[in-house]
């Protein structure tokens, strides 16, 4: 019996043991790969010494690529002024798409726009208040931008149509109106036939409304669970609902109906999903030629990161001991998990953004988060040395691009360019 139980414990010992190795977490760490090693040395070169967007031009080209492969001689595109706030990544994207179309999301970059690229075709991605557009035309002073040609205003209520009717009126200015239709997302817009058909009434009995197209934003289909087809029938339904508005529309006679119209949809997480046989005949992209972390899907698989946050790096030890009445979590931390042995310490950090090179970097659960000096754990494996660059991907682009000063565009192996970014503001 006793024998037995020797047995007993020491079988258990071993499967303990056993178990234990099983589940201790294995060491993620490595140097860096040579494409962030190429972009350290850049950096330095360049006696950058604080924290950093670099932008890798020639990922944003094949990017653009991408994106000209699915839509040329299809869809129209248009480019989300807010999720690339750079004159100069617009322009470049611009001429590589051949596109003047720019969607816009606030009266600050609208005013910008327009005084600053006076060329553009502009559709606003959400409705303003009819304050922000009177405020628009007040400040508007000549610069090549005719509003009355080149603005579509998002209108998505009769409520809202009829404050811009009054505005119009008041001022005596022709303006354009696109309406904003709810195919699913349910984040607004038009979702009632009805209310369509007496918004389209409307415009086409006044002289200084005219009807431009339609706007209906579908990311929500690939964000539900793809559970028994419910996914795929989202998807059918946007097309659906946004075919029958267009057909709604349509209907009613409009003598002063803009020509061609703008039929806008999709966004960078769908633009793959409209081939130009359904009823719209643009589709909007921004994120997707820069592709964050968030933009990770299956329908952007082949689309490359192309934005990195580089920050150097102030402290960097051989060993991650916590603050004082906790040194002995680091210990028993360290002990068990080989990534949380070494530390460091970045210039600026809790950015909407993960560390991603060298690998194996990663937040402690002890300290947390900081916006002065951000503490990463790792093994030591990454080789890091003070003033090295640790590089983080952001998990998107509106606002993350436009915290840090000029980019750094980087081509051909080498920083070659300093991009002013939009101003932040909302």
């Amino acid at each position: 019996m006793a024998m037995q139980r020797r047995t007993f414990l020491v079988g258990a010992g071993l499967a303990t043991v056993a178990a234990g190795t099983l589940l201790r977490p294995s060491d993620h760490g490595a140097p860096y790969q040579p494409y962030f090693a190429q972009l350290n040395r850049a950096l330095k070169a360049q006696g950058i010494g604080t924290p950093t967007l670099v932008l890798d031009l020639d990922r944003v080209r094949a990017n653009a690529e991408q994106v000209l492969d699915h839509t040329r001689g299809k869809l129209a595109l248009r480019l989300v002024n807010k999720s690339l706030p750079c004159l100069s990544l617009l322009d470049e994207l611009g001429r590589l798409c051949g596109t003047q179309r720019q969607m816009v999301f606030s009266l600050p970059y609208l005013q910008l726009a327009a005084r600053e690229r006076p060329g553009l075709d502009i559709l606003m991605g959400k409705p303003m208040p009819v304050a922000a557009a009177a405020t628009f035309y007040r400040e508007h002073r000549p610069s090549g931008f005719d509003p009355s040609r080149q603005l579509q205003w998002l209108i998505d209520t009769p409520e809202r149509l009829a404050q811009y009717r009054q505005l119009a009126h008041s001022l005596q200015v022709p303006m354009r109106v696109n309406i904003e239709i709810d195919v699913g997302l349910h984040r607004g817009g038009v979702h009632s036939q009805d209310t369509l058909q007496a918004m389209a009434r409307t415009l086409a009995s006044d002289p200084l409304l005219q009807w431009s197209g339609l706007m209906g934003y579908d990311a929500h289909t690939e964000k539900i669970p793809d559970i028994a087809g419910n996914r795929a029938r989202s998807r059918a339904h946007a097309l659906a609902v946004y075919q029958h508005c267009a057909d709604t529309m349509k209907a009613v006679a409009m003598p002063r109906q803009v020509t061609p119209l703008t039929l806008n949809t999709a966004g960078s997480p769908t633009f793959r999903l409209h081939d130009g046989r359904g009823a719209a005949n643009e589709v909007a992209v921004g994120s997707a030629m820069v592709k964050p972390s968030d933009f990770d899907t299956d329908l952007l698989s082949a689309m490359q990161p192309a934005v990195f946050i580089a920050t150097p790096a102030l402290k960097v030890s051989d060993h991650f001991t916590a603050p004082y009445g906790a040194e002995w979590a680091s210990q028993l931390l360290g002990s068990w998990d080989p990534n949380q042995r070494t530390s460091l310490f970045t210039y600026g950090g809790n950015w909407l953004a993960t560390p991603v090179a060298p690998e194996g970097l990663a937040l402690s659960g002890l300290i947390g988060h900081s916006s002065n000096q951000q503490i990463l754990l790792g093994s030591g494996r990454q080789g890091l040395h003070p003033d090295d660059f640790v590089f983080f991907r952001p998990t998107q682009s509106e606002a993350v691009l436009q915290q840090f000063g000029d980019i750094a565009v980087f081509e051909q192996g080498r920083l070659v360019a300093r991009w002013p970014v939009f101003p932040a503001m909302a």
